[in-house]
């Protein structure tokens, strides 16, 4: 049963794949996507010629490219496939675009930009009128070369960096909250602040999550699971219903275009519902904002380097500390915008000390609880007749959770950042000693002379700009970039803002509402 009819929906249905299928020895019949069980083969392998046969046989007459551009938003270029050699040249070169109209760190004068589709992320429009094939797309330079500044490559460098210097790569999967807006509903009315894993009726428009869900598995996106979050808020005649979709560990790189879909897909499910969907850090102050935690592991060959034979191991708190000691600067890319510091305050659900815990949810950085020692002794008492051989094989799931960020990130560039502070935490030799003297067991906001996390824009500049030489290493970060994002910051002129807008209810939503879509 759905959770509540819709007032209106125009989705338009997904393309099937054909009659033509895989060997049945090859066919990946439970995968989600219907290009991987069309052509039988992981999307890592997709070639041109799988896509233009795709094309063939699901009769697609359109194609999109998408890219993400200096805002964090997903960009596209539609086009209308003229035939086999049009589709091949477009594969091929991709398009040209107007860079400075992307980005505002590109100059006008060199602002030409080409467009190249990543066939890996191919996937079918749920949204199209006509069956439509989609990819994302990286930027190049009039040379040909990656462009230095584009988020997507900011991200890929970092990995790269990591990879290199530290024989790592690091996994990473994102909580990402959000507030769905209708009138009130007096039928099995919500609670406010008591929507934590409701289920309908009592918690509203569920639909518009597994709807999301639905889409996102089928473009790829690895998904862990969805449900309904804490925050309820009734005001003014409408009803704030809050959830939440989390992912599972991904490359930082496929992470990044995870979510940046998943906010395209969660807008356009709600809009075909006359609904609207909010992903930003505060909606009413005083009630829970919207975060975007960031779940992370480091890897090594084909083993979670986070677990160590007691525990957590040495890199992971090397990491941690890498987290903690960029903190203040993280900010810059994973709390954008000024009513993102409306959310980082005490009691909010939200952290402000710089420190970090186990499974304590007052700190920065929190280790959650994983399976380590558990074995197969759930299973048995759940299930006593399954047979002995019944555990599958996995990467041992333990992450550590940075849990700052929120929905206005720019999502590619933080997670590069977080990339960066791991890479920073491994090779800085007072890692682990910082890590011993941040750790707390108790609510972090009762701990004295702890450092604090910026609270304006403007302090997250500054801090940005004091760090600026971490970021630059490598080549990971261009100046540009850091220019352009902290000047962007100080551009809201927000220091003490909250204090100077205490009290002032119309003041605050304005502001509130100035930044409703941000993200």
């Amino acid at each position: 049963m759905s959770d509540r009819p819709a007032r209106q929906s125009t989705t338009a249905p997904s393309a099937q794949p054909g009659a033509t299928r895989a060997p049945a020895a090859e066919r990946p019949d439970l995968h989600p996507h219907p290009l991987v069980r069309l052509l039988g083969k992981p999307a890592a392998e997709f070639t041109r010629a799988d896509l233009v046969r795709a094309v063939e046989e699901l009769g697609i007459r359109m194609l999109d490219l998408r890219y993400v551009a200096g805002d964090g938003r997903l960009k596209k270029l539609n086009f209308v496939i003229n035939g086999r050699d049009h589709l091949e040249s477009i594969l091929t070169y991709g398009e040209r675009v107007d860079g400075s109209s992307l980005f505002s760190f590109v100059a006008a004068q060199s602002s030409d930009l080409y467009v190249v589709p990543r066939y890996r992320t191919a996937f079918l429009n749920p949204f199209a009128e006509e069956p439509t094939l989609d990819l994302l797309c990286s930027f190049y330079d009039g040379s040909g070369a990656p462009l230095a500044s584009a988020p997507e490559y900011v991200l890929r460098k970092a990995a790269r960096s990591l990879a290199e210097r530290t024989g790592t790569r690091l996994e990473a999967l994102g909580e990402l909250e959000y507030y769905v807006f209708d009138e009130v509903d007096s039928i099995y009315p919500v609670v406010e602040q008591r929507g934590y894993h409701e289920s309908h009726p009592f918690s509203k428009w569920g639909l518009i999550r597994r709807e999301a869900m639905r889409h996102l598995a089928q473009m790829g996106a690895q998904i862990k699971y969805g449900h309904a979050e804490v925050g309820n808020i009734i005001q003014g005649g409408r009803e704030m219903v809050q959830g939440e979709i989390e992912f599972l560990p991904v490359p930082v790189e496929d992470a990044a275009d995870q979510i940046v879909l998943a906010k395209w897909v969660l807008r356009e499910v709600a809009y075909r519902h006359g609904l609207e969907v909010s992903f930003a850090p505060k909606i009413v102050v005083g009630q829970a904002g919207s975060g975007f935690h960031v779940h992370t592991r480091l890897v090594r060959g084909d083993e979670n380097a986070f677990v160590g034979e007691d525990g957590l191991s040495d890199d992971a708190r090397r990491v941690i500390a890498g987290y903690l000691k960029l903190a203040p600067s993280l900010t810059a890319f994973g709390n954008t915008v000024p009513t993102s510091y409306l959310r980082l305050v005490p009691h909010q659900e939200a952290p402000t000390s710089i420190c970090w815990g186990d499974r304590n949810r007052s700190v920065l950085v929190r280790v959650p609880l994983g399976w380590a020692g558990v074995g197969d002794s759930m299973l048995r008492d759940a299930n006593p007749n399954e047979p002995a051989d019944a555990m599958p094989h996995r990467i041992d799931p333990q992450t550590v959770e940075i849990r700052s960020g929120d929905g206005s990130a720019a999502v590619h560039l933080y997670l590069a950042a977080l990339t960066v502070a791991a890479r920073h935490g491994l090779e800085s030799e007072d890692s682990l000693e910082e890590a011993r003297r941040l750790y707390v067991s108790e609510d972090a906001s009762e701990v004295p002379d702890l450092a604090q996390l910026p609270a304006s824009c403007v302090e997250s500049a500054r801090a940005l700009r004091r760090m600026r030489e971490v970021y630059e290493e490598d080549d990971v970060f261009p100046a540009g970039v850091l220019d352009a994002t902290a000047e962007k910051l100080e551009g809201y002129d927000d220091l003490g803002l909250s204090e100077r807008l205490e009290g002032d209810v119309e003041a605050l939503g304005a502001l509130v509402e100035r930044h409703l879509h941000c993200g």
